[in-house]
């Protein structure tokens, strides 16, 4: 696999942070990264929510399971990842 960087803005944060993921990873994995460098730092964490990943302006989030690689994602997007 390969290292896809990532722009991803998690929704509270006032920060958009460089985030290196693999291509196989899933968006539930894109996600943990994510909140990895943002819950419990600048955004206050909400235990039993489900964290979500959006390409920056959709509406809809991708399916959990769907990886880097299936999502069209090119290096430097910004994703947006929020608590649903």
């Amino acid at each position: 696999m390969a290292v896809i960087p990532l722009a991803a803005h998690f929704h509270g944060d006032f920060v958009i942070k460089l985030l290196p993921v693999d291509s196989g990873d899933t968006m539930d994995q894109v996600a943990a990264a994510a909140a990895a460098n943002a819950v419990g730092i600048h955004v206050a964490d909400q235990p039993g929510r489900t964290l979500r990943v959006r390409k920056q302006g959709a509406e809809t989030p991708y399916p959990r399971t769907t990886t880097v690689a299936d999502s069209g994602l090119e290096p430097t997007e910004c994703v947006e990842i929020y608590f649903e």
